[in-house]
This record gives C-alpha cells, structure tokens and sequence, in this order.
C-alpha cells in the first residue's frame, strides 16, 4: 500500500520547528522498541557522509508520519557512539544503516530506496486524516447544522498550499476532536460533483477556508495565518473553546471569575467561617448550573480544615494529566478539575482598570 502523494509533498514542503525523529539510546530502546508499535530506525555515524545526506529526507519521513505517533515511530541511534552496543546487538557493520522493527520487535534489513517515496511506501500508510472529508452529498448536513461551528478547507488535490497546508490542519483538527460542536472538515472543491457546492460559495481559489458559525451558515472566510496555532486561537475566539496548541485544554479552562474569588476566599479562611462562604457559592450556582459543581465539591471536602485533601488532590491530577495514558476526553476533565483546584490556592488579581480577574493562560 502506498501513502497518498500529498502527504509526500507535504512533508516535502513543510519544516518541523524540532525533530520528530526519536533518537534512541540503550536506556531509551526498549521504552519504544518492541512495546506494539512498529517503527523505521537508522542506524548511524556522526562522522558518515551518507548518513549526512540521508537526514534531510529521513525528517521528512518523519514529519510525514508525526500526526499518527500513537501508530508508528521513527528513529535513529548513534551506532558508533552512546548507541554502539546496539549497533553490535543488530549485526551493523556500516552506515548508515536501516532496520524495520514490528510492535514485537522482530525486525528485517530496509533495502529499498532512500528517497522519501521508497520510505513512504515501505511504511504502513497512517489511518485517514481526523478531520472529515464532505461532498455534496453530506456537506448541508454537517456545516449547515445550526448547532455546530464549523471551519471549512475548499482544496484542490493538485494545489501546493493545500498540501503545505495539511499536516497543520490534521493537528488542530485531532486537537479538537473533543470539542463536539466545533468542528473542522475538508471539501475537495476542484471535484466535479462538488462544483454546485463550489459556485455557492464563490470558491474562486485553493485553498479557501470558510468559518460557518452556529449563527452565519452564509460563511465568513477566514484570512489568518495557517499555522497550529493560528487555528486554534481563531477557533478559541469564534467558538469560545479553550484548547492549548499543545493538544490539552489551557489552564483557564472550567474557571470562573466569581467562584475562583470565593474559592480563595474559602481556603485562606477560618474553618468556623467556611460554611457561610460554601452557602454563598451554593447560592451562586443556582444562577450557572453544573459548570460550578466541582467547585462545591472540593469546598465540601475541606469545610472542616482538611488542607491535606488539596495537596493531595493536586499531586494526583498533576500526575495523571504528566502520564497523559487516559482517553483525550477524560484527560480534559482531569484537567479542568486540576485547574478549578488550582483557584483555590492562587490569590486572584484584580485589574486595576475594571476590576476584572486577570489569569495567565499557560498552556498544559
């Protein structure tokens, strides 16, 4: 099975910030290699010209393959320096040289081609993008859907900024995969059957991306940047989400102003004056429903003094949201009680101008 050609174009024309290429060692191998995920690694030298002019496209192959980690990796070791043992244990005697590793970690030689097509080809293709793909049979359906924000991509398989375009898009499109009513999804606007679709919304050129709030299924082309993190603050401001670039929630999520005032106000008080304050939050509720329950929650855990609860607590969160091993669902609710927690143990700011809470938003 061959990958699509895009993707090789992509990840020829896109650069990564930092490697995606894992570099392996004897006391990282066998944290990757062998533990179900199958993976491509090159066995090199500093020194080697050949590995020198191989690295360039060998991070492209890993860039072409670094939205679907959880599936495949790929890897390299320093076969004549901290990784030599390796080298030894899988028979290299030159460099560079090149192993295919099944999740078992059985392995066989890479004797194909060394461009990035020969690579891509060799690889198990990764699964169909995050995002999906609309035509004209279902496109009313899922953009005109009254309840749903809805960011459109109108591409051309031949068009290079689309290509240029994709990795950054499949990211923030499986950063949101949580957010059920803000949505990304991709139109092939060049196909015919989709050229009614196309002459509707004066698709003129590729790519052209449209923002169909729950409010303006008319469209509003959107004119940012292209990067992650445009999207993603574009989508935070349109449809009031607070997703991190890194791929969690920010650590504003789940706060509000109000209760984070009463929830200091509760943790730096007497234990004899906690009950009137939890009866003030619990009035507070009635008027914004469930969005404050954790916030009662942990305050019934500590209306009689039990300070341990928090530092407890924040360890257990901190360690679940560091191992990152539960469903992208579950961590988002991990996070927003860690970040609800947190409010009781941060002194808010007040802003000087309007008196408004002021909180970083660090990112997760």
């Amino acid at each position: 099975m061959k990958l699509s050609f895009s993707l090789f174009v992509t990840a020829l024309l896109t650069g990564a910030s930092a490697s995606n290429v894992l570099e392996l060692n004897p006391d990282t191998w066998d944290d990757v290699v062998g533990l179900g995920k199958p993976g491509l690694v090159e066995f090199f030298a500093t020194w080697c010209g050949h590995c020198k002019n191989l690295a360039p496209t060998y991070e492209q192959v890993a860039d072409a393959y670094s939205h679907v980690k959880d599936k495949v990796f790929i890897a390299k070791v320093d076969a004549d320096g901290i990784g030599k043992e390796l080298g030894k244990k899988y028979g290299v005697t030159g460099f560079p040289t090149l192993k295919w590793f099944d999740g078992k970690g059985n392995y066989e030689p890479y004797e194909s081609g060394r461009d990035l097509d020969s690579f891509t080809s060799f690889i198990k293709p990764p699964p169909p993008p995050s995002y999906p793909i609309l035509d004209y049979s279902n496109f009313d359906e899922v953009v005109m859907d009254p309840k749903k924000d809805v960011l459109v991509t109108f591409t051309a398989p031949w068009c290079g900024h689309c290509k240029a375009m994709k990795p950054a898009y499949e990211k923030v499109a499986s950063i949101f995969e949580t957010e059920n009513n803000c949505i990304l999804v991709n139109v092939d606007a060049d196909d015919k059957k989709n050229e009614a679709i196309k002459t509707r919304f004066g698709i003129s050129g590729f790519p052209t991306i449209k923002f169909f709030p729950k409010d303006n299924k008319d469209g509003i082309t959107y004119e940012g940047g292209r990067s992650e993190a445009d999207f993603v603050d574009y989508l935070n401001e349109k449809c009031g989400t607070q997703r991190s670039v890194n791929g969690g929630l920010l650590d504003t999520a789940g706060r509000l102003a109000d209760f984070d005032v009463l929830a200091n106000k509760f943790f730096t008080a007497p234990a004899d004056l906690r009950d009137s304050i939890y009866k003030e939050a619990l009035t507070l509720s009635s008027t914004v429903g469930d969005v404050s329950k954790h916030y009662l929650r942990v305050m019934e855990k500590m209306v009689n003094g039990t300070e341990v609860y928090y530092e407890k607590e924040s360890k257990r969160l901190a360690s679940i949201l560091k191992k990152r091993t539960l469903a992208p669902a579950k961590l988002d609710e991990i996070k927003i009680k860690s970040n609800i927690l947190r409010a009781f143990g941060e002194k808010p700011v007040e802003d000087q101008n309007d008196g408004n809470i002021r909180r970083a938003t660090a990112e997760l």
